[in-house]
């Protein structure tokens, strides 16, 4: 089928994260389409609004929005309406359905969840702290992490901690490398979730494959031998059997499935106090 283009228009009154995040989780169940983005943030006054409708009259198509501001909404889906093209306010049935549950009146104030509340600085903390615990590193205060993640090279280790991180975990993660005894704070630390991450052997070593030859050219080394690569994933289980550690297969995982997961079996162990 010959792919369809569009225009698609995500309108925000703050960083546009949470559109953005909306437009991607759709757009994903379409095939063959390929929208033309076009992004405007930080839409909060009726002059803003107007540079918004000019753009959405040049090129027409869908407007995906979280606006609060009633005149500034107004102005847009007016102009949508007079356009003939679709007006899309994303948060608006889950905002009406959350006041008509909880009998409660909910305020219209721009970018409120973007906030510099107590939430906001625990990110930032467990940002710095996930950053300077990357790859082994600092394991003198391990033990203060909430997360440990624990796998051989390229499994994922530092996206996934930094996806924790940005969802304010302090998440530290340590390499297993043959060998090399894992560090002894790994086995001291009693406070942290400890989650090994495993992948499939021939899945991996494509992988690292491609990066030895992104990064000296393909100069061949047994860290991209399939039995190598065999052996450290057969250690690793054996490690995180012999530790009782959950384990997370991420050969078919995406990094937010993986750290979802993560954060579940967090929450669980969170919830029964251990």
């Amino acid at each position: 089928m010959p792919i369809k283009r569009f225009h698609l228009h995500l309108v925000s009154d703050a960083s546009g994260e949470t559109v953005s995040s909306v437009a991607r989780a759709c757009l994903v169940q379409f095939e063959n389409i390929e929208p033309i983005v076009h992004h405007w943030w930080l839409v909060r006054t009726q002059t803003q609004a107007e540079r918004v409708i000019d753009g959405v009259t040049a090129d027409p198509g869908v407007v995906l929005v979280t606006l609060m501001d009633s005149a500034v909404r107004r102005l847009i889906e007016e102009a949508c309406r007079r356009l003939q093209i679709p007006y899309i306010p994303v948060l608006d049935p889950v905002m009406a359905s959350l006041a008509g549950y909880l009998d409660a009146d909910f305020g219209a104030q721009p970018g409120r969840q973007h906030a510099l509340d107590a939430a906001y600085f625990q990110r930032i903390d467990a940002m710095h702290f996930t950053l300077s615990h990357d790859d082994g590193q600092l394991l003198h205060d391990l033990n203060t992490a909430d997360v440990i993640v624990v796998g051989v090279s390229r499994t994922s280790k530092t996206p996934t901690c930094m996806y924790l991180a940005n969802r304010g975990l302090k998440a530290a993660n340590i390499p297993l490398i043959p060998g090399i005894d894992p560090p002894a704070e790994l086995f001291a630390a009693t406070r942290p979730l400890i989650v090994g991450l495993t992948k499939e052997p021939k899945s991996l070593t494509d992988i690292r494959r491609s990066r030895l030859l992104f990064l000296s050219g393909g100069e061949e080394t047994d860290y991209a031998d399939f039995e190598r690569v065999r052996d450290e994933v057969a250690m690793g289980r054996k490690l995180f059997a012999r530790q009782g550690w959950p384990v997370i297969d991420v050969s078919r995982r995406s990094i937010e499935e993986a750290s979802a997961a993560i954060m579940q079996l967090y929450l669980r162990r969170k919830d029964q106090g251990e």
